[in-house]
This record gives C-alpha cells, structure tokens and sequence, in this order.
C-alpha cells in the first residue's frame, strides 16, 4: 500500500511537471510582412547564386590587403569588443543560474558550542530539585545536513532557464552587432582615408601646374608682356590651393587618429601609409528583404528580446500556482564528540512544503500585466528595427545607384574642364582673352578633379553601409549553440 501510494505521487509529479503554464513562444511577423525584392534597382549586375558576402569577414569582398590587416588587429586588439566578448561570458555564466534550481540543493552546517546555562533562567513550568534552578556547563557537537528540491510542476524553473537562454542568445548577437559596426566603421574610415590621399594628390598636381603658370607669369611680367595684376591673381591662386591642400591633409590625419582608436593603439604610434584610392566597388550579393531578417545580428538581439519577455510572462503566471518544495534534514548531535556517530546521536526529518497564493492584493495580477505589456512592447520595438533595416538597405543601394551616375558625368566633366583650360591658356597666349579666365579654367579643374575623387570614396563608403545593413556576413545560426541546458555533473557543484 505504501509503495503504491509512493507510486502514485511521483506518477502525478511527473504529469504535473509536464503541465508547464505560460504562452509558447513564436517568432513575431515582419510589419506587412517581408517584401519580395528591394524597390530599387542596384547600378550593377545582380550577383549568382553561388556568390555571397564572406562569413565572418565581410570585408574580403573588397580584396584590399592593407584593410584585411587592419580589421583582423581590430578584431584581436579593440577594447569595445573585447567589453562585448566579456559580456558575453558573463553572460554564458549567469545563465548557468538559472539551471541550478533543476537540482536538489544540499547543505551543511556543522558546529560545535560549549555552553552555560543560567542559574536565574526561567524555569516555566519545569519541575527541578528543591524548586530551584541550577546553572550547568555543556558541550553540543552537531553536524546536520539539510536537502530542499522545488517540484517544478508548473513550470516556474522552466520558464527562468527559457528566459535565461533568450537572455544569453541576445547577448551573443549584441557581439556581433558590436563587431559588424565596429568593423563597418573602419572600413569606411579607411577608404575615406584612402579618398584623401587621392584628393591630396589632386590638390598636389594642381599645386605643381600652378607653380609653372606663376613662373611663365614671371618671366612674362619682367619681359612687359604681362601685367603685375595677373601676376598676383596667379599667386593668390597658388596660395589658395596650397591651404587646400593642408586641409586635407589635416582631415587625413583625424581619420588615421579615429582607425588607431579602433585597432587599439595610440593615434601617436599608429600610421597609415599613403596610397591613393584605387579601390572599384564591388558587386553585393543582396538576395532578397526577408535575408536581412536572419542577416542583421541586432534584429537578432530583438528577436531574442521578444522570447525573454514571452518567457517572462509565462513565469508572471506561475506565481498564480502552488509552490511546492520537498525538503529534509538529518545528521547527528550530542553533547560528546565520542557518542556523536552512535545511532541515538542521530536524527532526521522529511517533509513537503506547498505555497499557495491566495490574497496577494493584486500583486501576482499586476506583475503579469506588465509583463504582457514589456511583451507587446518588445514586439513593438522589433518590428520597428525590421522596418529601419529595410530602409537602410534600400537607402544603401539608392546611394550606390546615385553615385554610379553621378561618377559617370562627373568623369566627363572633369575631361570639359581640361579642355577649357587649355582652350583659355591658347587664347590667353593669342591675347584674345585676359587671365583672369585662365584663372577660373583652373579652379573649374582643380574643384572637378576633386568632387571626382569624392565621388569614388562616397561610392566605396556607400559600398560598406549597404553590407553592413545587409548584416555582413553574419547569420542567425551563429548563436543557436549559445544554450542554457542543466547537465549531470552539476549535481555535485558547488
């Protein structure tokens, strides 16, 4: 009878514990859902299907050595995302937490005390010689041992270690959301850089053809041929341009200062060697809008934060069902340490306890309407950084579209301009026409030149957003290792 009534307990135990409360987690749908292409048509040939950005270094799309370097000491040296990969383990072992509660937890508390007792005590009833109380000295040797285990029938430690898992998996796409920005924004710093040097060569070639206009000038104004006005009109050019070019270079240098930061090394140890702008943009293979949806690790991080605050709701609910823990105690006590292991010294107890909420003055009610609420608003905050995502992208191959046409005219611009400038320097020479239209062919040049260097360098910078709102070469399968499970051996930790 009592085996089957022992039986019969844990036969009810485990159906209970399968009667987990709470609402099972589902993936929250895109706003109208994904569109089937992207509204604007990139200015190249779309990608086969075989192509795709490398995994886990994006950037090698570019095929620039020198940026593979830096990214890869970015990556081993930049302090950010050494802080998220802290995290991270923090993370890995809080949320081991959470498994803890799946075991029996044991304790001890050994002690041993050497007493006196009261002469005056109280003696409440109790009969003793003569009526009165006697003071004693005594020695109690205890070590007991207690054991507590929550049934976990409705689901309450289920839910915290689902939570922790959402928790955990969130915090593992935060650090690839730290490492895709963190990687983007050198690559865009490193070919504005690279645009610079380009700019500066411009500015520089300028400097030189100017410097021979100026002489020429000399010789002409000693000669009486030209007149000390257009002199100093070619002189206050010259200047202008060599300011020019130290701007850049001053501009140049704030960028090589930011990519130190990023590598982690000290701006006044780091230097980037000059080497003008060769770079062509690359095809992106940009698949289609609902990719971005398991590409970009911070709609990752949202995602996960949906299914912590749906795990949370289902624990706001248990508290609305019976706590129910099973509990024991034993060891041995006695007043010597020589009969402390004989069997009278021992004592034990076994028990079960079971708290049931019935007037909580709305608490547990209150604490799963907010609950639901931080659910609607996780939600909301995913869908919204879906619809962000969308629009980044299609910002990105708008850009790119821009820019292609614009690089195009402006290339045909700058081949007028040095027509126009030699045209003006013939009919200056004929004395048709006075310098100062030889001065403006030269500053229509030289801004022509420059806007067509900048043109490239915002087509290569556009390149690297448009992969960096694609999500790089990141895809949600990165975190589904990053679980919380309860393993054997924890048993016998501490």
């Amino acid at each position: 009878m009592r085996r089957g009534s022992v039986a019969a307990l844990l036969l009810w135990l485990a159906f209970a514990s399968a009667c987990t409360v709470g609402p099972r987690y589902a993936r929250p749908s895109a706003p109208e859902s994904a569109p089937d292409a992207w509204k604007t048509q990139p200015p190249w040939e779309q990608a086969a299907p075989k192509d795709a950005i490398p995994k886990g270094a994006w950037w090698q799309i570019f095929q620039d050595p020198a940026l593979d370097g830096y990214e890869q000491q970015l990556l081993q040296a930049n302090q950010s995302l050494v802080a998220a990969r802290d995290r991270l383990s923090q993370a890995r072992s809080l949320a081991r937490i959470a498994t803890a509660d799946y075991f029996p937890q044991v304790s001890a508390d050994p002690s041993a005390i050497r007493e006196r007792g009261s002469g005056n005590r109280p003696l409440n009833g109790a009969v003793v010689a003569s009526g009165i109380a006697r003071p004693y000295t005594q020695s109690v040797y205890t070590i007991p041992f207690s054991l507590s285990y929550e049934a976990d029938l409705f689901g309450r430690v289920r839910k915290n270690v689902e939570a922790a898992k959402a928790s955990l998996q969130s915090t593992a796409a935060d650090l690839g959301n730290v490492q895709l920005v963190l990687t983007a924004e050198l690559a865009a710093d490193y070919f504005t850089l690279r645009e610079l040097d380009a700019e500066y060569q411009v500015v520089e070639e300028s400097v030189g053809y100017q410097r021979k206009a100026l002489d020429l000038l000399n010789q002409r104004h000693t000669g009486g041929i030209a007149s000390g006005l257009e002199v100093a009109q070619q002189a206050t050019l010259l200047d202008s341009t060599i300011s020019q070019a130290a701007l850049v270079q001053q501009t140049r240098a704030q960028y090589e200062h930011a990519m130190a930061v990023l590598v982690g090394q000290p701006a006044s140890n780091f230097n980037v060697p000059v080497a003008p702008l060769k770079n062509t943009p690359p095809a992106v293979p940009l698949g289609v809008p609902s990719d971005v949806l398991e590409r970009r690790p911070d709609i990752a991080t949202y995602e996960r934060d949906v299914a912590y605050a749906n795990a949370k709701v289902g624990l706001a609910r248990t508290a609305f069902y019976p706590h129910i823990t099973l509990g024991g105690a034993g060891g041995a006590q006695s007043t010597a340490v020589s009969s402390l292991f004989n069997a009278p010294s021992l004592f034990w107890s076994l028990g079960a306890d079971a708290l049931e909420p019935v007037l909580q003055g709305g608490r547990n009610r209150a604490n799963l309407a907010a609950a639901r609420a931080a659910y609607d608003e996780a939600v909301a905050n995913y869908r919204q950084n879906v619809l962000a995502a969308f629009q980044q992208v299609e910002d990105g191959i708008s850009n790119l579209s821009t820019l292609s046409q614009a690089l195009s005219t402006q290339g045909a611009a700058v081949e007028d301009a040095r027509k126009a400038l030699e045209i003006a320097n013939n009919r200056y020479v004929g004395g048709v026409t006075n310098y100062l239209d030889v001065i403006t062919a030269q500053t229509t040049l030289l801004s022509n030149q420059r806007l067509e260097t900048q043109l490239l360098g915002q087509q290569l910078v556009s390149t690297v957003y448009l992969v960096k709102a694609l999500g790089g070469g990141w895809d949600s399968s990165e975190i589904r290792d990053e679980q919380v499970r309860p393993e054997p051996g924890q048993i016998l930790q501490q």
